[in-house]
C-alpha cells in the first residue's frame, strides 16, 4: 500500500536506485525535492538533463568530459608518455589530489569481476591496448584498487601489454601515514616490506 501520492512514490523509487541510497534516505531526498521552490526544482532537473546530454567519454583516455578531449588530455603540461590506469573517474580525482602526478590517465569504467558478470570486454581495456599499440607510451601505471577485482584487472592488463615495448608498474602499497603496525593486516605488511625504499 502506497502512503504517498504516486508521483512522490515514483520519485522515492528513483532516488532509491542510486548506489548507496536506502529507502529512508530516498524518502528524505524526495521530501526535500518537493519542498523546493519551482525554479530551484526546475534547475535541479535541468542540471540532471544537461549532465546526461552533454557529459561523454574523452576520445583518448575515456575520462568524463563535455568536449572531445578532457582537460588532462588537452593540457600541454602533462606527459603523454606515462599513462595511469584507474578503475573509474573518481580515481582520476584521487590521483590529482596528490599534485605529484604529471602524466595522463586511462579510465576503465569498471574492473573485471566474474561474480558481477563483468568481463574484460565490458570495460575499456581494448581502448588502452590500442593506445599503447599506437606508440608514444613508455609506462603504464596500474592504479586499480588493492582488492581481488582490482588485482585481477591489473594482472590481466599487465599480461596483455607484455608483448609491447612498455613498462608496466603498480602503485605501491603499505602502511598509511599515521597508521599503526599492530592494526595492519598481513597482506598490507607483506606489500609494505616488498615495496620498501632506501632512505
Amino acid at each position: 500500500m502506497d502512503y504517498f501520492p504516486s508521483a512522490l512514490e515514483n520519485l522515492i523509487d528513483k532516488f532509491a536506485m542510486l548506489p548507496g541510497i536506502g529507502r529512508k534516505t530516498a524518502q528524505r531526498l524526495a521530501f526535500f525535492m518537493v519542498s523546493l521552490p519551482d525554479e530551484e526544482a526546475a534547475a535541479f532537473a535541468e542540471a540532471i538533463n544537461d549532465a546526461v546530454s552533454y557529459v561523454q567519454c574523452c576520445k583518448v583516455c575515456m575520462n568524463l568530459t563535455d568536449s572531445e578531449l578532457c582537460m588532462v588530455c588537452e593540457s600541454e603540461r602533462r606527459n603523454p608518455r606515462i599513462v595511469c590506469v584507474v578503475p573509474d573517474p573518481k580515481g582520476v580525482l584521487a590521483i590529482e589530489r596528490s599534485r605529484e602526478y604529471d602524466g595522463v590517465y586511462h579510465v576503465l569504467h569498471g574492473v573485471i569481476s566474474p561474480m558481477s558478470n563483468v568481463g574484460p570486454d565490458d570495460i575499456r581495456i581494448k581502448e588502452l591496448v590500442t593506445r599503447v599499440c599506437d606508440g608514444g607510451v613508455d609506462e603504464v601505471i596500474m592504479a586499480t584498487n588493492p582488492d581481488t577485482e582490482g588485482e585481477t584487472t591489473a594482472r590481466y592488463i599487465s599480461r596483455l601489454l607484455k608483448s609491447f615495448d612498455v613498462k608496466v608498474t603498480r602503485l605501491a602499497y603499505g602502511i598509511p601515514v599515521g597508521g599503526s603496525l599492530e592494526y595492519a593486516d598481513d597482506a598490507t605488511l607483506m606489500r609494505a616490506i616488498e615495496g620498501r625504499m632506501e632512505m
